[in-house]
């Protein structure tokens, strides 16, 4: 009885102390996003969205993700998993519609 007692203490212990995997534990600049398309910045459909949101882009060639959500957890359950294409950029403040400077993720 003592046995079991134990090890089921044990147990619930290294639960607590184990750390679930973050998203942006490989991406410096904040969470892991999930965008359905990335794009180059001079590419036919994302030049228009970031023209209408007044973006200047200096680098044609950045990577621009469109519709993007932060992926909260990676691993943990399979509910944030990203379909689409899992990036990690330089500027998310554009509320989702755009994130501009992005790098694939392997997940």
């Amino acid at each position: 009885m003592f046995a079991k007692l134990f090890t089921l203490s044990a147990l619930a212990i290294l639960a607590v102390a184990t750390p679930a995997p973050a998203a942006d534990a490989s991406c410096s600049t904040g969470a892991i996003q999930c965008c359905d398309s990335v794009q180059k910045a001079d590419s036919a459909a994302v030049a228009p969205i970031l023209a209408g949101l007044g973006v200047v882009v200096q680098d044609v060639n950045a990577l621009v993700g469109l519709t993007c959500s932060p992926i909260s957890v990676v691993g943990v359950g399979g509910s944030d998993a990203c379909s689409a294409n899992a990036v990690c950029c330089q500027d998310n403040s554009f509320g989702g519609l755009v994130s501009i400077g992005c790098a694939p993720v392997s997940l």
